[in-house]
């Protein structure tokens, strides 16, 4: 109970500063995508069912505030959770380089899925300017962000391992 607290915790404070801190700090207009980041790590951390619902209550959060109908983002933060979450078994504390191959590869790949849905769909079919506007700059921000939070995040989780050990 006290692990779903904490995340649910977590979730929340990421939305928040994404939402609102970071748009005081926006390099080349856009913002770190926190709500990934807390996907992706904990997919690793703690497999791919931890992935799936982190995923789609920090998504959900985003169809709420954001989004024009329910589950889209829900269902991106999702899959990509589960999909972190198949690196759980090769996944060791002390390695960073794997979280940020993750981050870089899960920011482009939402990127991708949210142009395909929002954007092609609606016959906005410039591509490359979205690659360079948006996709580039949030994966550059997102991964030097990821630096500094992934190292949080884990110091979190082996704590919460440590109090369930000790229960």
């Amino acid at each position: 109970m006290k692990r779903c607290i904490t995340i649910g915790i977590i979730i929340i404070i990421c939305f928040l500063c994404q939402t609102t801190v970071f748009h005081f700090i926006k390099l080349s207009g856009v913002v770190p995508n926190l709500l990934l980041i807390v996907t992706m790590s904990f997919g690793l951390m703690r497999g791919r069912r931890e992935g799936l619902l982190v995923g789609f209550f920090s998504g959900l959060l985003v169809d709420i505030f954001f989004g024009n109908v329910m589950g889209p983002y829900a269902l991106i933060y999702m899959t990509l959770g589960y999909i972190n979450g198949f690196f759980h078994r090769i996944y060791y504390v002390e390695d960073v380089l794997l979280p940020m191959i993750m981050i870089t590869i899960n920011d482009f790949m939402y990127n991708i899925i949210v142009y395909i849905i929002f954007f092609m769909l609606r016959n906005k079919l410039n591509f490359w300017n979205y690659l360079s506007d948006v996709i580039l700059p949030e994966m550059m921000y997102t991964i030097l962000v990821t630096l500094f939070f992934y190292k949080l995040l884990v110091r979190i989780n082996l704590r919460l391992k440590k109090t369930k050990e000790a229960e």
